[in-house]
């Protein structure tokens, strides 16, 4: 495993703070800050951005690089990526729900006293606890806009059968490269295997292990009509691995939200889409 999950992430004309923030059940999570060395954009609202299940900052960087150069940003690893740190050794499904991902979110937002004035910005299973949190009113923000977000995890049968038997690491190591072919096959975008040929190679395989677990058995609540903070979701029809029916779908649940249809799913990870998004923003 490299050096993926430590270490200050240095940005141009930006000032980066890299913390680990412990939250309630004794795991500690890994923040990276980033303000812009020009001090007139402090008074700017900051974002906070939610990256997907076991995603890497490294892919989300030529998007944050252009952003800290014009708004404090905020990027929080949940704790199924290796950079979390457990004082409990023992790892059990219960502690990867949804619930117990939202409350660390609500947990770190406390930490930065960041009450509503902030927007949210996330991705794939980023997106999925966001939107579950703030149906539930656990999160109140200026605004939130959702990558490709999943209203559950399914995976085949046979993928189902292995994360729930007790099986040794040599056959999750197995059942990894297996998984990365699969979506080697059906993702075209080169940006987005890299991405994630590049995060699975670095993955802590019980922790994955035990995520999977519990992710497997949730889906978004029917209803979201709770949703009051202004929503967007940004999805592409050429994304195989998040279908663009299911972000539809989401997106007529949450009262007021609107579709961005993107080029690509690689495009929502680089500096171009930051025209999408500060449209959405000066909308508000």
């Amino acid at each position: 495993m490299g050096d993926y999950w430590k270490g200050v992430e240095e940005l141009p004309h930006s000032n980066c703070l890299e913390e680990w923030v412990r939250v309630s059940d004794g795991v500690s999570l890994r923040v990276l800050s980033w303000m812009p060395e020009d001090t007139s954009l402090h008074q700017l609202e900051p974002v906070v951005l939610i990256a997907g299940w076991g995603s890497l900052f490294e892919g989300w960087r030529p998007l944050v690089e252009e952003w800290v150069t014009r708004r404090r940003v905020l990027y929080i690893e949940t704790r199924e990526k290796p950079s979390a740190r457990f004082e409990k050794k023992r790892l059990s499904p219960k502690g990867f729900t949804i619930g117990r991902f939202s409350k660390d979110i609500v947990e770190i937002l406390a930490h930065y006293n960041l009450k509503n004035e902030f927007h949210l910005f996330s991705s794939s299973l980023g997106s999925t606890l966001l939107i579950d949190s703030l149906q539930r009113g656990e999160i109140d923000a200026r605004s939130s806009l959702f990558v490709a977000p999943n209203e559950h995890f399914k995976l085949p049968l046979w993928s189902r059968i292995i994360i729930k038997l007790p099986l040794p690491i040599v056959v999750l190591k197995l059942m990894r490269s297996i998984t990365m072919r699969a979506i080697e096959r059906k993702v075209k975008e080169e940006g987005q295997r890299i991405r994630y040929r590049r995060a699975l190679m670095e993955q802590e395989l019980v922790r994955w292990r035990a995520s999977a677990r519990s992710l497997i058995a949730y889906s978004l609540p029917e209803d979201l009509s709770n949703i009051t903070v202004p929503c967007g979701i940004l999805a592409a029809n050429s994304d195989k691995l998040h279908a663009m029916d299911a972000a539809k779908n989401i997106a007529e649940r949450i009262p007021g939200a609107v579709m961005i249809e993107v080029p690509s799913n690689q495009y929502t990870h680089e500096a171009d889409v930051l025209v999408e998004v500060e449209a959405f923003h000066a909308s508000l």
